[in-house]
Protein backbone atom coordinates (compact mmCIF):
# COMPACT_ATOMS: atom_id res chain seq x y z
CA UNK A 1 0.00 0.00 0.00
CA UNK A 2 1.11 3.71 -0.45
CA UNK A 3 1.09 5.95 2.65
CA UNK A 4 -2.14 7.38 1.62
CA UNK A 5 -3.68 4.30 1.10
CA UNK A 6 -2.24 3.09 4.95
CA UNK A 7 -3.30 5.97 6.87
CA UNK A 8 -6.95 5.72 4.66
CA UNK A 9 -7.08 1.94 6.16
CA UNK A 10 -5.84 3.44 9.79
CA UNK A 11 -8.73 5.34 9.69
CA UNK A 12 -10.99 3.35 8.67
CA UNK A 13 -9.83 0.64 11.61
CA UNK A 14 -10.99 3.83 13.78
CA UNK A 15 -14.76 4.17 12.70
CA UNK A 16 -17.87 1.49 12.72
CA UNK A 17 -17.99 -1.40 11.72
CA UNK A 18 -15.11 -1.64 13.88
CA UNK A 19 -15.76 -2.26 17.95
CA UNK A 20 -14.77 0.49 20.25
CA UNK A 21 -11.98 -2.05 21.56
CA UNK A 22 -10.38 -1.93 18.26
CA UNK A 23 -10.58 1.63 17.12
CA UNK A 24 -9.02 2.40 21.04
CA UNK A 25 -5.98 -0.07 20.35
CA UNK A 26 -5.81 1.70 16.74
CA UNK A 27 -5.45 5.07 18.20
CA UNK A 28 -3.15 3.86 21.29
CA UNK A 29 -0.87 2.39 18.06
CA UNK A 30 -1.01 5.63 16.33
CA UNK A 31 0.50 7.62 19.44
CA UNK A 32 3.35 4.99 21.17
CA UNK A 33 4.17 2.68 18.53
CA UNK A 34 4.17 4.14 14.52
CA UNK A 35 6.50 1.82 13.47
CA UNK A 36 4.38 -1.22 14.44
CA UNK A 37 1.44 0.67 13.55
CA UNK A 38 2.68 0.94 9.79
CA UNK A 39 3.72 -3.24 9.98
CA UNK A 40 0.07 -3.50 11.07
CA UNK A 41 -1.67 -2.00 8.34
CA UNK A 42 0.78 -1.71 5.38
CA UNK A 43 -0.38 -4.97 3.51
CA UNK A 44 -3.04 -6.80 3.92
CA UNK A 45 -1.97 -10.94 5.95
CA UNK A 46 -1.60 -13.21 2.57
CA UNK A 47 -2.61 -17.03 2.54
CA UNK A 48 0.95 -18.72 1.98
CA UNK A 49 1.72 -22.73 2.00
CA UNK A 50 0.03 -23.42 5.69
CA UNK A 51 -2.53 -20.94 5.46
CA UNK A 52 -2.79 -17.46 6.71
CA UNK A 53 -0.39 -16.86 9.78
CA UNK A 54 0.74 -13.97 11.44
CA UNK A 55 1.14 -11.98 14.52
CA UNK A 56 -2.18 -11.02 17.19
CA UNK A 57 -3.45 -7.28 16.73
CA UNK A 58 -5.44 -5.09 15.48
CA UNK A 59 -5.07 -3.95 11.72
CA UNK A 60 -4.90 -6.11 8.13
CA UNK A 61 -1.73 -7.53 8.73
CA UNK A 62 -2.51 -9.05 11.77
CA UNK A 63 -4.30 -11.91 13.40
CA UNK A 64 -7.73 -10.78 14.52
CA UNK A 65 -11.29 -11.21 14.70
CA UNK A 66 -11.86 -9.15 11.87
CA UNK A 67 -9.06 -10.39 9.37
CA UNK A 68 -10.57 -14.15 10.14
CA UNK A 69 -13.99 -12.74 9.94
CA UNK A 70 -13.78 -11.64 6.60
CA UNK A 71 -11.80 -14.64 5.77
CA UNK A 72 -14.82 -16.81 7.31
CA UNK A 73 -17.72 -14.68 5.20
CA UNK A 74 -15.70 -15.12 2.57
CA UNK A 75 -15.50 -18.83 2.58
CA UNK A 76 -19.24 -19.04 3.33
CA UNK A 77 -19.59 -16.69 -0.02
CA UNK A 78 -17.54 -19.03 -1.76
CA UNK A 79 -19.09 -22.65 -0.75
CA UNK A 80 -22.25 -21.13 -1.42
CA UNK A 81 -21.19 -20.84 -4.90
CA UNK A 82 -20.19 -24.10 -5.42
CA UNK A 83 -22.46 -26.43 -3.47
CA UNK A 84 -25.83 -24.30 -4.14
CA UNK A 85 -28.21 -27.18 -3.56
CA UNK A 86 -26.20 -29.05 -0.67
CA UNK A 87 -26.52 -28.70 3.01
CA UNK A 88 -22.99 -26.92 4.03
CA UNK A 89 -21.14 -27.91 6.68
CA UNK A 90 -17.60 -27.29 7.86
CA UNK A 91 -15.33 -28.66 10.68
CA UNK A 92 -13.48 -26.28 13.15
CA UNK A 93 -10.61 -27.04 15.32
CA UNK A 94 -7.81 -24.73 17.14
CA UNK A 95 -4.76 -25.31 18.90
CA UNK A 96 -3.24 -24.14 22.82
CA UNK A 97 -2.76 -20.62 21.21
CA UNK A 98 -3.71 -17.20 23.13
CA UNK A 99 -7.00 -16.42 21.32
CA UNK A 100 -7.70 -20.07 19.45
CA UNK A 101 -10.49 -21.03 21.25
CA UNK A 102 -12.45 -17.57 21.21
CA UNK A 103 -11.40 -16.56 17.65
CA UNK A 104 -12.91 -20.46 16.71
CA UNK A 105 -15.68 -19.59 18.35
CA UNK A 106 -16.01 -16.56 16.22
CA UNK A 107 -15.24 -18.27 13.45
CA UNK A 108 -18.30 -20.54 14.03
CA UNK A 109 -20.34 -18.03 14.74
CA UNK A 110 -19.62 -16.31 11.20
CA UNK A 111 -20.33 -19.88 9.17
CA UNK A 112 -23.40 -20.11 11.45
CA UNK A 113 -24.43 -16.45 10.80
CA UNK A 114 -24.85 -17.97 6.49
CA UNK A 115 -26.22 -20.94 7.48
CA UNK A 116 -23.58 -23.30 7.73
CA UNK A 117 -22.93 -25.92 9.79
CA UNK A 118 -20.03 -25.29 12.30
CA UNK A 119 -19.31 -28.51 13.64
CA UNK A 120 -16.70 -27.27 16.71
CA UNK A 121 -14.44 -28.99 19.11
CA UNK A 122 -15.33 -28.67 22.76
CA UNK A 123 -11.35 -28.42 23.31
CA UNK A 124 -8.33 -27.87 21.79
CA UNK A 125 -7.45 -30.54 19.29
CA UNK A 126 -4.39 -31.90 16.70
CA UNK A 127 -4.32 -30.37 13.28
CA UNK A 128 -4.42 -34.17 11.64
CA UNK A 129 -7.71 -34.71 13.78
CA UNK A 130 -9.18 -31.77 11.85
CA UNK A 131 -8.37 -33.17 8.35
CA UNK A 132 -9.69 -36.58 9.48
CA UNK A 133 -12.61 -35.06 10.97
CA UNK A 134 -13.83 -32.66 8.35
CA UNK A 135 -13.89 -36.00 5.78
CA UNK A 136 -15.43 -38.38 8.44
CA UNK A 137 -18.42 -35.94 9.02
CA UNK A 138 -18.78 -35.15 5.35
CA UNK A 139 -17.59 -31.66 5.77
CA UNK A 140 -16.95 -29.38 2.60
CA UNK A 141 -14.43 -27.57 4.83
CA UNK A 142 -12.40 -27.39 7.88
CA UNK A 143 -10.73 -24.75 9.53
CA UNK A 144 -7.89 -25.08 12.42
CA UNK A 145 -7.17 -22.14 14.03
CA UNK A 146 -3.12 -22.38 15.12
CA UNK A 147 0.72 -21.32 14.23
CA UNK A 148 2.08 -24.50 14.47
CA UNK A 149 5.65 -23.63 16.05
CA UNK A 150 5.72 -20.11 15.98
CA UNK A 151 6.47 -18.12 18.64
CA UNK A 152 3.56 -17.29 21.43
CA UNK A 153 2.08 -13.98 19.23
CA UNK A 154 1.04 -15.68 16.21
CA UNK A 155 -1.76 -17.35 15.52
CA UNK A 156 -3.01 -18.66 12.06
CA UNK A 157 -5.99 -19.81 10.30
CA UNK A 158 -5.54 -22.89 7.88
CA UNK A 159 -7.71 -23.83 5.64
CA UNK A 160 -9.25 -27.19 4.50
CA UNK A 161 -11.52 -28.26 1.55
CA UNK A 162 -13.27 -31.71 0.72
CA UNK A 163 -10.49 -34.40 0.25
CA UNK A 164 -9.04 -33.79 3.71
CA UNK A 165 -6.08 -31.19 2.38
CA UNK A 166 -5.19 -27.84 2.54
CA UNK A 167 -6.42 -25.43 -0.33
CA UNK A 168 -4.60 -25.49 -3.65
CA UNK A 169 -5.16 -23.62 -6.83
CA UNK A 170 -7.68 -23.22 -8.28
CA UNK A 171 -9.38 -22.90 -4.80
CA UNK A 172 -7.15 -21.18 -3.38
CA UNK A 173 -7.18 -18.09 -5.48
CA UNK A 174 -10.74 -18.53 -6.54
CA UNK A 175 -11.31 -18.14 -2.04
CA UNK A 176 -8.67 -15.20 -1.94
CA UNK A 177 -10.71 -13.34 -4.51
CA UNK A 178 -14.32 -14.12 -2.78
CA UNK A 179 -12.02 -13.33 0.45
CA UNK A 180 -11.27 -9.80 -1.07
CA UNK A 181 -14.06 -8.72 -2.28
CA UNK A 182 -15.51 -8.96 1.44
CA UNK A 183 -16.01 -5.32 3.16
CA UNK A 184 -15.49 -5.39 6.68
CA UNK A 185 -19.02 -3.88 7.16
CA UNK A 186 -20.12 -7.02 5.20
CA UNK A 187 -19.61 -9.58 7.63
CA UNK A 188 -22.28 -11.37 9.62
CA UNK A 189 -20.63 -12.21 13.33
CA UNK A 190 -24.31 -12.77 14.03
CA UNK A 191 -24.27 -16.74 15.19
CA UNK A 192 -27.65 -18.97 14.63
CA UNK A 193 -27.34 -21.21 17.47
CA UNK A 194 -29.04 -24.26 15.76
CA UNK A 195 -25.92 -24.44 12.86
CA UNK A 196 -23.46 -24.57 15.34
CA UNK A 197 -23.25 -28.40 16.88
CA UNK A 198 -20.41 -29.50 18.97
CA UNK A 199 -17.95 -32.59 18.09
CA UNK A 200 -18.25 -35.13 20.04
CA UNK A 201 -16.00 -38.40 21.93
CA UNK A 202 -16.89 -40.79 19.20
CA UNK A 203 -14.91 -38.90 16.31
CA UNK A 204 -12.01 -38.68 18.42
CA UNK A 205 -12.14 -42.34 19.18
CA UNK A 206 -12.33 -42.80 15.27
CA UNK A 207 -9.77 -41.14 14.55
CA UNK A 208 -7.71 -42.62 17.27
CA UNK A 209 -8.70 -46.04 16.25
CA UNK A 210 -7.76 -45.32 12.51
CA UNK A 211 -4.61 -44.04 13.39
CA UNK A 212 -3.45 -47.27 15.42
CA UNK A 213 -5.25 -49.26 11.88
CA UNK A 214 -2.28 -47.19 9.06
CA UNK A 215 0.53 -47.42 11.84
CA UNK A 216 0.25 -50.71 14.21
CA UNK A 217 2.62 -53.28 12.30
CA UNK A 218 2.18 -55.86 15.36
CA UNK A 219 5.88 -55.12 16.59
CA UNK A 220 7.45 -57.06 19.05
CA UNK A 221 7.94 -57.27 22.64
CA UNK A 222 6.55 -53.29 22.37
CA UNK A 223 6.43 -52.91 26.87
CA UNK A 224 10.04 -53.48 26.74
CA UNK A 225 10.57 -50.26 24.69
CA UNK A 226 11.40 -47.21 26.91
CA UNK A 227 9.60 -44.05 25.13
CA UNK A 228 9.99 -40.21 26.51
CA UNK A 229 6.68 -37.99 25.17
CA UNK A 230 6.56 -34.67 24.87
CA UNK A 231 3.54 -32.15 23.65
CA UNK A 232 5.33 -29.02 24.41
CA UNK A 233 2.62 -27.48 25.83
CA UNK A 234 0.43 -28.01 22.66
CA UNK A 235 -2.50 -30.34 21.51
CA UNK A 236 -1.16 -33.76 21.11
CA UNK A 237 -1.49 -34.76 24.16
CA UNK A 238 -5.09 -35.05 23.42
CA UNK A 239 -4.06 -37.87 20.88
CA UNK A 240 -0.91 -39.28 21.22
CA UNK A 241 -0.62 -40.70 24.65
CA UNK A 242 -4.09 -42.76 23.89
CA UNK A 243 -2.72 -43.80 20.41
CA UNK A 244 0.48 -45.42 21.37
CA UNK A 245 -1.27 -46.81 25.19
CA UNK A 246 -4.37 -48.33 22.49
CA UNK A 247 -0.98 -49.61 20.30
CA UNK A 248 0.15 -51.62 23.36
CA UNK A 249 2.99 -49.08 25.05
CA UNK A 250 4.08 -47.34 27.88
CA UNK A 251 4.60 -43.96 27.59
CA UNK A 252 6.67 -41.57 29.69
CA UNK A 253 5.49 -37.82 29.83
CA UNK A 254 7.49 -35.32 30.21
CA UNK A 255 4.93 -33.79 32.95
CA UNK A 256 6.25 -29.94 32.89
CA UNK A 257 5.30 -29.79 29.44
CA UNK A 258 2.11 -31.64 29.57
CA UNK A 259 -0.34 -28.76 30.11
CA UNK A 260 -1.21 -26.82 26.93
CA UNK A 261 -0.26 -23.48 27.52
CA UNK A 262 -0.17 -20.71 24.88
CA UNK A 263 3.02 -19.08 26.31
CA UNK A 264 5.13 -22.01 26.07
CA UNK A 265 6.89 -21.39 29.32
CA UNK A 266 9.33 -24.39 29.07
CA UNK A 267 11.09 -23.66 25.32
CA UNK A 268 12.25 -20.31 24.17
CA UNK A 269 10.31 -22.10 20.81
CA UNK A 270 8.01 -24.78 20.82
CA UNK A 271 9.54 -26.14 17.31
CA UNK A 272 11.14 -29.92 17.44
CA UNK A 273 12.97 -29.19 14.42
CA UNK A 274 15.25 -27.06 17.48
CA UNK A 275 17.15 -29.50 19.64
CA UNK A 276 16.72 -26.95 22.45
CA UNK A 277 12.87 -27.77 22.09
CA UNK A 278 13.43 -31.07 23.35
CA UNK A 279 16.05 -30.37 26.08
CA UNK A 280 14.03 -31.56 28.85
CA UNK A 281 12.64 -34.48 26.93
CA UNK A 282 16.32 -35.28 26.10
CA UNK A 283 17.00 -35.29 30.30
CA UNK A 284 14.19 -37.45 31.38
CA UNK A 285 15.19 -39.93 28.07
CA UNK A 286 19.16 -40.45 29.17
CA UNK A 287 17.77 -40.42 32.81
CA UNK A 288 15.38 -43.32 32.14
CA UNK A 289 17.42 -44.92 29.45
CA UNK A 290 14.97 -44.21 26.88
CA UNK A 291 15.21 -46.06 23.61
CA UNK A 292 13.12 -43.18 21.70
CA UNK A 293 12.55 -39.28 22.81
CA UNK A 294 9.22 -38.01 20.46
CA UNK A 295 8.23 -34.36 20.60
CA UNK A 296 5.82 -32.30 18.50
CA UNK A 297 5.03 -29.07 17.40
CA UNK A 298 1.84 -27.25 19.54
CA UNK A 299 -0.93 -28.02 16.43
CA UNK A 300 1.04 -32.07 16.08
CA UNK A 301 1.82 -31.96 12.49
CA UNK A 302 5.26 -31.84 13.39
CA UNK A 303 7.53 -34.38 15.31
CA UNK A 304 11.10 -34.54 16.51
CA UNK A 305 12.65 -37.81 16.81
CA UNK A 306 15.58 -38.59 18.85
CA UNK A 307 17.16 -42.44 19.20
CA UNK A 308 20.70 -43.82 20.28
CA UNK A 309 23.50 -42.75 18.57
CA UNK A 310 26.44 -44.81 18.03
CA UNK A 311 28.12 -43.22 20.97
CA UNK A 312 25.11 -44.68 22.98
CA UNK A 313 23.29 -41.19 23.91
CA UNK A 314 20.88 -40.08 22.64
CA UNK A 315 20.80 -37.89 19.09
CA UNK A 316 18.15 -35.76 17.38
CA UNK A 317 17.13 -36.79 13.89
CA UNK A 318 16.58 -34.37 11.38
CA UNK A 319 13.46 -34.67 9.24
CA UNK A 320 14.80 -35.73 6.27
CA UNK A 321 16.35 -38.45 8.56
CA UNK A 322 13.30 -39.40 9.90
CA UNK A 323 11.14 -39.23 6.59
CA UNK A 324 13.93 -41.99 5.72
CA UNK A 325 13.43 -44.45 8.08
CA UNK A 326 9.72 -44.43 8.14
CA UNK A 327 9.53 -44.38 4.35
CA UNK A 328 11.80 -47.22 4.01
CA UNK A 329 9.99 -49.08 6.62
CA UNK A 330 6.59 -48.73 5.08
CA UNK A 331 8.27 -49.64 1.65
CA UNK A 332 9.27 -53.29 3.36
CA UNK A 333 5.66 -53.42 4.52
CA UNK A 334 4.14 -52.76 2.10
CA UNK A 335 6.26 -55.49 -0.06
CA UNK A 336 5.64 -58.23 2.29
CA UNK A 337 1.75 -57.42 1.39
CA UNK A 338 2.68 -56.83 -2.40
CA UNK A 339 3.72 -54.05 -4.23
CA UNK A 340 2.37 -53.02 -7.26
CA UNK A 341 4.40 -50.57 -9.70
CA UNK A 342 1.27 -47.96 -9.45
CA UNK A 343 2.35 -47.72 -5.57
CA UNK A 344 4.20 -44.29 -4.93
CA UNK A 345 5.68 -42.15 -2.40
CA UNK A 346 5.85 -38.50 -2.37
CA UNK A 347 8.02 -36.07 -1.14
CA UNK A 348 9.10 -31.78 -2.07
CA UNK A 349 11.71 -30.27 -3.85
CA UNK A 350 13.53 -29.14 -1.41
CA UNK A 351 13.40 -32.53 1.37
CA UNK A 352 16.49 -34.96 0.39
CA UNK A 353 17.08 -36.67 -2.99
CA UNK A 354 17.58 -40.03 -1.17
CA UNK A 355 13.37 -40.31 -1.37
CA UNK A 356 14.20 -40.61 -5.29
CA UNK A 357 17.06 -42.91 -5.13
CA UNK A 358 14.85 -45.55 -2.70
CA UNK A 359 11.72 -45.01 -4.97
CA UNK A 360 13.67 -46.34 -7.73
CA UNK A 361 15.33 -49.49 -5.83
CA UNK A 362 11.59 -50.47 -5.17
CA UNK A 363 10.64 -49.88 -8.91
CA UNK A 364 8.25 -47.32 -7.77
CA UNK A 365 7.92 -44.05 -8.33
CA UNK A 366 8.46 -40.53 -5.62
CA UNK A 367 6.16 -37.95 -6.65
CA UNK A 368 7.91 -34.63 -5.96
CA UNK A 369 5.65 -31.67 -5.26
CA UNK A 370 6.37 -28.03 -4.17
CA UNK A 371 6.93 -27.64 -0.57
CA UNK A 372 4.18 -28.15 1.93
CA UNK A 373 1.74 -30.57 2.59
CA UNK A 374 -1.16 -29.28 0.76
CA UNK A 375 0.90 -30.19 -2.21
CA UNK A 376 1.25 -33.76 -1.62
CA UNK A 377 -2.25 -34.59 -0.45
CA UNK A 378 -3.19 -32.82 -4.39
CA UNK A 379 -1.34 -35.49 -5.77
CA UNK A 380 -3.10 -38.26 -3.57
CA UNK A 381 -6.37 -36.54 -5.06
CA UNK A 382 -5.36 -36.32 -8.35
CA UNK A 383 -4.32 -39.84 -8.51
CA UNK A 384 -7.07 -42.45 -6.70
CA UNK A 385 -6.68 -45.11 -8.13
CA UNK A 386 -3.13 -45.30 -7.21
CA UNK A 387 -2.20 -46.64 -3.57
CA UNK A 388 0.15 -43.94 -1.78
CA UNK A 389 2.20 -45.33 0.81
CA UNK A 390 3.21 -42.93 2.80
CA UNK A 391 5.65 -39.40 2.49
CA UNK A 392 7.00 -36.33 4.00
CA UNK A 393 9.07 -33.15 3.91
CA UNK A 394 12.46 -31.99 5.64
CA UNK A 395 10.41 -29.59 7.72
CA UNK A 396 9.85 -32.39 10.23
CA UNK A 397 6.59 -34.33 8.88
CA UNK A 398 5.26 -37.18 7.70
CA UNK A 399 2.18 -39.08 6.22
CA UNK A 400 1.39 -42.62 7.04
CA UNK A 401 -1.40 -43.35 4.23
CA UNK A 402 -3.74 -41.10 3.37
CA UNK A 403 -6.92 -41.02 5.90
CA UNK A 404 -5.30 -37.64 7.26
CA UNK A 405 -4.37 -35.25 4.75
CA UNK A 406 -1.35 -33.41 6.08
CA UNK A 407 1.42 -33.83 7.92
CA UNK A 408 0.26 -36.18 10.92
CA UNK A 409 2.70 -36.21 13.86
CA UNK A 410 0.00 -38.51 15.78
CA UNK A 411 0.39 -41.57 13.42
CA UNK A 412 3.74 -41.14 13.03
CA UNK A 413 4.98 -41.56 16.58
CA UNK A 414 3.00 -44.57 16.90
CA UNK A 415 4.95 -45.77 13.61
CA UNK A 416 8.61 -44.34 15.11
CA UNK A 417 7.68 -46.55 18.24
CA UNK A 418 7.16 -49.65 15.66
CA UNK A 419 10.36 -49.04 13.73
CA UNK A 420 12.19 -48.97 17.05
CA UNK A 421 10.26 -52.12 19.23
CA UNK A 422 11.42 -53.87 15.36
CA UNK A 423 14.58 -52.75 15.32
CA UNK A 424 15.51 -53.47 19.53
CA UNK A 425 14.18 -56.50 18.76
CA UNK A 426 16.82 -57.42 16.29
CA UNK A 427 19.20 -55.67 18.72
CA UNK A 428 19.48 -52.69 16.46
CA UNK A 429 18.92 -48.70 16.96
CA UNK A 430 17.08 -46.66 14.53
CA UNK A 431 20.70 -45.25 13.96
CA UNK A 432 22.30 -48.21 12.85
CA UNK A 433 19.04 -49.14 10.79
CA UNK A 434 19.85 -45.94 9.06
CA UNK A 435 23.38 -46.52 8.52
CA UNK A 436 22.08 -49.90 6.51
CA UNK A 437 19.72 -47.45 4.55
CA UNK A 438 22.73 -45.47 3.79
CA UNK A 439 25.12 -48.59 2.82
CA UNK A 440 22.55 -49.44 0.04
CA UNK A 441 21.32 -46.42 -1.36
CA UNK A 442 23.97 -43.51 -0.69
CA UNK A 443 25.14 -41.66 2.54
CA UNK A 444 22.59 -38.66 2.23
CA UNK A 445 22.94 -35.48 4.80
CA UNK A 446 21.51 -32.32 4.64
CA UNK A 447 21.44 -28.85 6.25
CA UNK A 448 18.61 -25.94 6.45
CA UNK A 449 19.82 -22.09 7.20
CA UNK A 450 16.90 -19.58 8.03
CA UNK A 451 17.47 -16.19 7.84
CA UNK A 452 14.67 -14.10 9.68
CA UNK A 453 13.71 -10.62 7.91
CA UNK A 454 10.95 -8.91 10.23
CA UNK A 455 8.56 -6.09 8.56
CA UNK A 456 8.42 -4.34 5.74
CA UNK A 457 12.14 -3.94 5.31
CA UNK A 458 12.42 -7.09 5.68
CA UNK A 459 10.31 -8.11 2.83
CA UNK A 460 12.23 -6.09 0.79
CA UNK A 461 15.60 -8.08 1.84
CA UNK A 462 14.41 -11.35 0.76
CA UNK A 463 13.11 -10.44 -2.46
CA UNK A 464 16.32 -8.87 -3.56
CA UNK A 465 18.37 -11.68 -2.14
CA UNK A 466 15.99 -14.07 -4.57
CA UNK A 467 16.35 -11.49 -7.24
CA UNK A 468 20.39 -11.81 -6.83
CA UNK A 469 20.41 -15.24 -7.15
CA UNK A 470 18.51 -15.65 -10.27
CA UNK A 471 19.81 -12.58 -12.25
CA UNK A 472 23.92 -13.75 -10.95
CA UNK A 473 23.32 -17.44 -10.90
CA UNK A 474 26.03 -19.36 -9.19
CA UNK A 475 28.36 -21.41 -12.05
CA UNK A 476 30.34 -23.21 -9.11
CA UNK A 477 29.36 -24.63 -5.56
CA UNK A 478 32.19 -25.88 -3.62
CA UNK A 479 34.52 -26.34 -6.56
CA UNK A 480 31.45 -28.30 -8.45
CA UNK A 481 30.04 -27.55 -11.82
CA UNK A 482 26.15 -26.31 -10.97
CA UNK A 483 24.41 -28.63 -14.02
CA UNK A 484 21.14 -27.57 -13.53
CA UNK A 485 19.21 -24.01 -12.01
CA UNK A 486 15.24 -24.98 -11.74
CA UNK A 487 13.69 -21.94 -11.50
CA UNK A 488 10.03 -23.11 -9.96
CA UNK A 489 8.86 -19.12 -10.49
CA UNK A 490 9.62 -19.32 -14.39
CA UNK A 491 8.64 -23.00 -14.12
CA UNK A 492 11.89 -23.45 -16.86
CA UNK A 493 14.99 -25.73 -15.36
CA UNK A 494 18.35 -24.92 -17.15
CA UNK A 495 21.18 -26.98 -17.80
CA UNK A 496 24.23 -24.67 -17.56
CA UNK A 497 26.52 -26.73 -19.76
CA UNK A 498 24.64 -27.28 -22.69
CA UNK A 499 21.99 -24.49 -22.39
CA UNK A 500 19.29 -26.55 -22.90
CA UNK A 501 15.43 -25.65 -20.90
CA UNK A 502 13.20 -27.48 -19.64
CA UNK A 503 9.79 -26.76 -18.57
CA UNK A 504 8.67 -27.69 -14.99
CA UNK A 505 5.58 -29.19 -14.80
CA UNK A 506 4.36 -28.07 -11.13
CA UNK A 507 2.59 -24.97 -9.91
CA UNK A 508 4.92 -21.79 -10.28
CA UNK A 509 6.55 -21.04 -6.62
CA UNK A 510 9.16 -18.66 -5.86
CA UNK A 511 12.00 -20.99 -5.05
CA UNK A 512 15.46 -21.23 -7.28
CA UNK A 513 17.27 -24.58 -7.23
CA UNK A 514 20.76 -25.38 -8.13
CA UNK A 515 22.54 -28.67 -8.81
CA UNK A 516 25.49 -29.81 -9.61
CA UNK A 517 27.56 -32.74 -11.77
CA UNK A 518 27.55 -34.72 -8.07
CA UNK A 519 24.11 -34.34 -7.14
CA UNK A 520 25.35 -31.35 -4.75
CA UNK A 521 21.84 -29.45 -4.03
CA UNK A 522 21.24 -25.69 -2.99
CA UNK A 523 17.51 -24.60 -2.51
CA UNK A 524 16.49 -20.80 -1.92
CA UNK A 525 12.74 -20.34 -1.41
CA UNK A 526 11.02 -17.40 1.22
CA UNK A 527 8.81 -18.89 3.67
CA UNK A 528 5.32 -19.15 2.70
CA UNK A 529 4.34 -18.61 6.74
CA UNK A 530 6.92 -16.93 8.31
CA UNK A 531 9.64 -13.69 7.42
CA UNK A 532 12.15 -15.96 6.77
CA UNK A 533 14.54 -16.64 4.08
CA UNK A 534 15.30 -20.10 4.06
CA UNK A 535 17.96 -21.84 2.15
CA UNK A 536 18.65 -25.67 1.85
CA UNK A 537 21.74 -27.87 1.48
CA UNK A 538 21.96 -31.73 0.28
CA UNK A 539 25.20 -33.33 -0.34
CA UNK A 540 26.02 -37.05 -0.33
CA UNK A 541 28.52 -39.69 -0.39
CA UNK A 542 28.79 -43.53 -1.20
CA UNK A 543 29.68 -45.58 1.88
CA UNK A 544 31.11 -48.69 1.73
CA UNK A 545 31.11 -49.77 5.35
CA UNK A 546 28.96 -49.27 8.58
CA UNK A 547 31.99 -48.31 10.87
CA UNK A 548 32.97 -45.61 8.04
CA UNK A 549 29.79 -43.70 8.78
CA UNK A 550 31.00 -41.03 11.37
CA UNK A 551 34.35 -40.59 8.99
CA UNK A 552 32.10 -40.24 6.04
CA UNK A 553 29.17 -37.81 8.05
CA UNK A 554 32.34 -35.52 9.11
CA UNK A 555 33.66 -35.11 5.16
CA UNK A 556 30.09 -34.26 4.38
CA UNK A 557 29.49 -31.24 7.27
CA UNK A 558 32.52 -29.82 6.28
CA UNK A 559 31.69 -29.66 2.70
CA UNK A 560 28.05 -28.07 3.91
CA UNK A 561 30.31 -25.65 5.65
CA UNK A 562 32.30 -24.74 3.03
CA UNK A 563 28.81 -24.17 0.38
CA UNK A 564 27.94 -21.73 3.17
CA UNK A 565 30.79 -19.46 3.18
CA UNK A 566 31.14 -19.52 -0.11
CA UNK A 567 27.38 -18.16 0.14
CA UNK A 568 28.22 -16.15 2.75
CA UNK A 569 25.39 -17.64 4.86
Amino acid sequence: MSTAQIEKEIAAWQKIPFDAQTQREVAQLATKNPLELEDAFYKNLAFGTGGMRGLMGVGPNRINAYTLGKNTQGISNYLKKQYPNERLSVAIAYDCRHQSDTLAQIVANVFSANNITAHLFPELRTTPALSFTLKHLNCQAGIVLTASHNPPEYNGYKVYWTDGGQIVPPEDQEIIKEIESVPFDAINFTPKKAFIKTIDARVDQAFIDQSCAQANFNAPNKKALNIVFTSLHGTSITAIPAVLEKAGYTVNIVKAQAEPDGNFPTVSSPNPEEPEALAMALALGEQTNADIVIGTDPDSDRLGVAVRGLDGRLQLLNGNQCMVLMTAFLLEKRKEQGLLASDYIASTIVSTPMMDVMAAAYHIECKTTLTGFKWIADVIKKHPDHYFIGGGEESFGFMVGDFVRDKDAVTASLLACEMASFAKAKGNTLMEELIALYLEHGCYQEHLVSITKKGKEGNIAIENNMKRLREQPLETIDGEKVLWVHDYLKATAKNLLTGEIQKIALPESNVLIYTTENGTKLAARPSGTEPKIKFYISVNSPLDRAEHYPAVKTALALKINNILKEIAL
